[in-house]
């Protein structure tokens, strides 16, 4: 019985039922992380009491009326795998299963969908809020920046407590003005028929909305109201007159008018994982301590995201000089994942470069080596996924955000870093007046790199030909030369790539032998056949 009660805590299954129940859904989709998936039949037996119990209510409250007719039992469905991350909604698996709704359980980078509604249920991990408040109010004391306290969703139910541990610490031990912002974590429910700014549902701050917040001792949101009300000068951990409002990876924040992210110190509460990658790129300018609430120790040597930025740095470089270049789709359920693919093509397109997209799922070596014929992907997936580690690939992987730094000329690397792909639409659309028709030195080859022209100039290209050719001799420049200035591109679409291969397949021979009618084999078993006489 025990473990039970932690099951319906954990999971939250009342607030699950009463979402389900109220929205009036009969075709229900669980999605578990792998490491919770063996407790997945304890929970949809919860849930199913929980219905059953909501519907008893409801026939008694509306007996005789309308809506006190029973219009059956809600189907549940548990999805075991999951197409690409398990941090993404899965509407392709729900839609096997004519799915209306999705509840997703464990980790989530919170990616906008597409079709279905969906209802987050993050789980409680274990914190200490005295110790964790302590560790805070510490290092408020030690720098001189502001904190900004960051954390996994999995922590969510407990940023109440630890708000008004921090101000009861603040009364009893008489620190004054302690610098301390926190993060807030978005609300349970998103529903994609919403207009975009009310997909996530709890930001209009209307009750409906706040009737299915966050679940915990107090609101993900804020504290309650009490000890907070007797500290009116600590506007850090109260609530302040925000200009700037932030959002990642389902947190959201405010800042004052006149701050920058780079005036803050973040604090990450919890593990290690995509997430505070997410936010160590995204801020990299910003310093970042994590408190781990396993060993309950402040880290302060916090790995560094400059080598991570070097390398990804190299990748761009890298990409300047691909011929080929393959769009690798990561999500087919995110919001705006077409529309982003589409604004890829037309980039490289304008790029003078040749581009192919491949579906496979969750991509890895063995997959895209079967096409080597592409210099460089660019993998369109969640924020939480698209940061892979192509050391193992035959080809790298890079970001959108990446490809626009690569592929659009006059880009340059200012310092900001996004994985958001959403953000891509939002970018102006490219023009055949944004690329160049200058060459450009490639930093890996040690040349100087020319682009294709584009469909539309065969005309200019034939023109100048001939100029390119007699140049070519002038220079009396060869490609197999060590001291070539100009690098020769390779093969520029992937049937020009089979055609310089020395093996293409299987060939066959049109000057052969004429072929004969075919013969009727033996038949039976191996032990035995029929015109064998001895069986």
């Amino acid at each position: 019985m025990e473990e039970s009660m932690d099951i319906y805590s954990y999971y939250d299954i009342p607030a699950t039922a009463a979402f389900i129940h109220s929205r009036g859904f009969k075709r229900v989709a669980l999605q578990f992380p792998d490491e919770h998936l063996k407790l997945s039949v304890k929970v949809v037996t919860g849930l199913k009491k929980e219905l059953q119990s909501l519907e008893v209510n409801s026939q008694s409250c509306f007996k005789g009326t309308e809506k006190g007719v029973n219009h059956g039992a809600v189907q549940i469905y548990v999805m075991a795998d999951t197409t690409y991350s398990s941090c993404c909604v899965d509407e392709v698996g729900a839609a096997h299963a004519n799915a209306e709704c999705v509840v997703h359980y464990g980790p989530a980078c919170f990616s906008p969908t597409s079709r279905l509604p969906a209802w987050f249920v993050f789980g409680k991990a274990s914190l200490d809020v005295r110790d964790c408040a302590d560790h805070l109010l510490e290092l408020s004391s030690s720098i001189e920046k502001p904190l900004l306290v960051l954390f996994g969703l999995e922590y969510a139910y407990a940023m109440g407590r630890l708000k008004e541990e921090i101000s009861r610490n603040c009364i009893t031990g008489n620190i004054s003005n302690p610098e301390i912002n926190f993060g807030e974590a978005l609300c349970s429910e998103m529903d994609p028929s919403l207009p975009n700014a009310d997909r996530i549902l709890g930001q209009d701050g209307s009750e409906n909305s706040k009737k299915f917040a966050v679940d915990g001792d107090y609101p993900s949101g804020g504290c309650e109201r009490g000890v907070l009300n007797e500290l009116a000068d600590l506007n850090q951990i109260g609530k302040l007159k925000h200009a700037s409002e932030y959002h990642l990876g389902g947190l959201k924040w405010e800042l004052p008018e006149d701050h920058l992210m780079e005036d803050y110190h973040l604090v990450w509460i919890g593990q290690e994982g995509p997430a505070i990658a997410n936010v160590m790129l995204t801020y990299n300018a910003c310093g970042v301590v994590r408190y781990d609430p396993v060993s309950k120790l402040l880290l302060r040597d916090v790995p560094s995201q400059s080598k991570t930025l070097k390398r990804r740095y190299y990748l761009v470089e890298r990409a300047k000089d691909a011929d080929i270049v393959g769009i690798v789709v990561g999500t087919l359920g995110i919001a705006g994942y077409r529309e982003a693919i589409c604004q890829l093509k037309k980039l490289i397109k304008e790029a003078g470069k040749k581009s192919y997209t491949f579906v496979m799922g969750r991509p890895n070596p063995a997959k895209l080596a079967n096409f080597p014929e592409c210099n460089i992907f660019v993998y369109v997936a969640c924020a939480q996924t698209a940061l892979l580690d192509s050391k193992e690939f035959l080809a790298p992987l890079i970001t959108p955000f990446e490809a626009v730094l690569a592929f659009k000329r006059g880009s340059q690397w200012t310092g900001s870093y996004f994985l958001d792909f959403k953000k891509l639409v939002e970018l102006p659309a490219v023009t055949a007046k944004d690329r160049s028709e200058e060459m450009h030195f490639s930093f890996i080859k040690g040349g100087y790199v020319g682009d294709d022209a584009g469909p539309d100039d065969v005309e200019k290209e034939k023109r100048t030909i001939i100029l390119a050719n007699a140049t070519e001799k002038a220079l009396q420049l060869n490609e197999n030369s060590a001291n070539s200035l100009v690098m020769k591109n390779t093969a520029k679409s992937g049937a020009e790539f089979l055609s310089l291969r020395s093996y293409q397949g299987l060939e066959v021979h049109k000057e052969r032998e004429p072929s004969y009618s075919y013969i009727k084999g033996r038949s039976g078993r191996a032990w035995g056949y029929e015109e064998e006489a001895n069986k």
